[in-house]
């Protein structure tokens, strides 16, 4: 078995060209047949597609919008480092989806707003919306930066594909058919970008195992190196990987993506009924499951291919995560066309995220920044271009930022590490709102701006104790005694370097990265919640019921001092029908009659449509 990495690049041939170069042009098709050849775009038309998308295309939308080139290049890369034990995070997702279904969607489907942080607003005040806006903002931007570097820098060395090229075409790509062909364009792009993800890692994967030996063969090498632990109870919360980390942190991690976060929010209310969206998030909790454990399993089969001859210490590549596009082009290299095939998958991942990010940013800035401040009543034509422009705007502002990501190391726990440090305190601001009806804005406030710098001191702290050495991830064992049997052309000796004892880091500074969601989420309720005691706390019957999670409903007889909140419209909202157009908001019911306890209130044309709750009075008509 022979791997010539100086020759790896020459096996791209021009077949992959025309297949990656093939997925490019359909993105792109797709964003001019709806921004040319479609419905005529208004505000509602670009950013939430009209309300009128069906279960399919968003179920593929939701796994492709955090299942990006991070997933497929990252986990490999860290079972072959760390252990298979990373595979239950997989088991987070069958808790986190019935959550969002049923305790954080059923409030942004009342309320129909397009910015989820509108709902700060309605239920704490408008700063609380600012705050949290801004938060999503850096968050997501960061984020896309990481996503689109990542498999950048992966690829590049292992296909020949310039690091800035990569970039720029993932970059231009989703800028073109995002802000041509709006929300339709983005979730149809998604879906077909997520058939090519899973065609071909299942491929990969597939014929890596069979030049391996089988299943029994990658399994057999992987218990040999104390890879394939596959449960850890250790309660220890500085332990990077364990059931409590991966289950437990898993779910805080992942409930701040399906259950508020924009870009989710965005797609669940695109679809015509309640039901569609909680089928599509169903679907949704299979497909990133099959995709995790696929993913999982490819290190292993990696590992069992190199496990004589680490292509790390090797100097076959210089991170881990280059370590499954070298195994792809090893074991497809021969097969015109097939490695082409991969590389659209890792680049749909990115474009996929990235086109849901730009989207849902425009969204933001345009609801609750411009529309919500600035410019109040914005016209119809305006808030489109102003869309449009947003979209463009943050596609470039991606381009400019991956050159911080380029600093951000190992891209698996460096984009968690963002999620946790940031989606933590917005998931406890939406979980005090949902779950605490005393709590005030003021607590709210408070809450999120020290949970916020609580959470950055924690993780700035940890790099910093890292790249001092004080802290140091232990890696599995790896081999390079079999290295004759391979022709890693590249291949450098390092010199051990000696380092005196850089002593013991804060304690904190070692929380597994894991943690960080759940601790910024306990902070926000925490501190709100005293803040509130202090300040006053809200009367109850004050507070519009459709922000409160049904959950509060279901037990409210054991809480005490909730008697005074009003009950929600009756939910037989399953079978409502919504749709959008020229600004208004058309709602059809089984019966065909508006919802009790709503009125449609579609404002001057051109300002898009609300609902509004109304009071028992204003609902009897007493």
């Amino acid at each position: 078995m022979s791997v010539d990495v100086s020759t790896l690049s020459d096996r791209f041939t021009w077949a992959d060209y025309l297949v990656f170069g093939c997925m490019l042009a359909l993105s792109a098709i797709i964003g001019i047949i709806y921004g040319c050849f479609g419905k005529k775009q208004d505000t509602q038309e670009f950013l939430m597609a009209g309300k009128s998308m069906t279960t399919f295309p968003v179920a593929m939308s939701l796994i492709a919008s955090f299942m990006s080139a991070i997933t497929l290049l990252g986990t490999p890369s860290e079972v072959y480092q760390f252990g298979f034990i990373y595979w239950l995070i997989g088991f987070s997702y069958l808790l986190v989806m019935p959550a969002a279904s049923y305790l954080y969607f059923p409030v942004f489907h009342r309320l129909q707003i397009t910015s989820a942080y509108e709902y700060l607003e309605r239920r704490f005040h408008r700063s609380v919306r600012w705050l949290g806006s801004f938060v999503f903002i850096v968050q997501m931007s960061l984020y896309m930066a990481i996503v689109v570097y990542a498999p950048a820098l992966a690829l590049a060395q292992v296909t020949g594909f310039n690091v800035y090229v990569s970039v720029s075409l993932i970059c231009f790509v989703c800028i073109f058919y995002t802000t041509l062909g709006g929300m339709k364009a983005v979730l149809w792009t998604d879906a077909l970008q997520t058939v090519i993800m899973y065609a071909s890692m299942m491929f990969v994967i597939i014929k890596g195992t069979l030049d391996t030996g089988g299943f029994a063969e990658v399994w057999q090498k992987n218990v040999e190196s104390g890879r394939a632990v596959l449960i850890d109870f250790d309660p220890n919360p500085a332990t990077r990987h364990t059931f409590w980390t991966l289950i437990v942190g898993g779910y805080f991690t992942w409930i701040t993506i399906y259950g508020v976060n924009q870009a989710q929010v965005q797609r669940y209310l695109s679809v015509q009924t309640k039901q569609m969206a909680i089928n599509a998030l169903y679907i949704n909790m299979v497909g990133l499951f099959i995709l995790m454990i696929t993913c999982a399993f490819g290190g292993m089969v990696v590992y069992a291919r190199y496990a004589d001859c680490d292509p790390i210490r090797s100097g076959a590549v210089t991170k881990g995560d280059q370590l499954f596009p070298l195994f792809v082009m090893d074991v497809l290299g021969e097969f015109r066309g097939l490695p082409g095939l991969f590389v659209a998958g890792i680049f749909s991942g990115a474009l996929s995220t990235v086109s849901s990010g730009m989207n849902s940013l425009a969204a933001i800035v345009l609801e609750d920044f411009v529309k919500a401040g600035c410019f109040p009543n914005l016209s119809e034509e305006a808030s489109t271009w102003t869309s449009r422009g947003l979209s463009l705007f943050f596609g470039l502002l991606t381009f400019g930022l991956v050159f911080v990501a380029e600093q951000l190391g190992n891209i698996l726990s460096a984009a968690l590490s963002i999620f946790g440090m940031v989606g933590g305190p917005l998931l406890g601001l939406f979980t005090l709102g949902m779950f605490f009806p005393w709590a005030n804005h003021i607590g709210a406030f408070i809450g999120g701006i020290v949970s916020l710098v609580f959470l950055f001191w924690i993780g700035v702290g940890h790099q910093i104790a890292k790249a001092n050495g004080q802290i140091v991830q232990e890696r599995m064992p790896t081999s390079i005694a079999g290295c004759d049997g391979f022709n890693f052309t590249t291949t450098t000796t390092i010199a051990p370097e000696v380092i005196e004892d850089p002593g013991e880091p804060l304690g904190l500074y070692k929380l597994s990265y894991m943690w960080y969601s759940a601790t910024g989420c306990f902070t926000v309720i925490v501190v709100g919640m005293l803040v509130t005691l202090v300040t006053g706390m809200t009367d109850v019957s004050t507070i519009d019921p459709r922000c409160i999670s049904p959950a509060v409903f279901w037990f409210r007889r054991w809480i005490p001092g909730i008697q005074g909140l009003k009950d929600p419209p009756a939910d037989d909202d399953d079978d409502m029908k919504i749709s959008a157009q020229n600004g208004s908001i058309n709602i059809t019911t089984q019966n065909g009659n508006i919802n009790p306890g709503y009125e449609a209130d579609a404002g001057e044309k051109g300002q898009g449509g609300q609902f509004r709750y109304l009071s028992e009075k204003e609902s009897t008509g007493l």
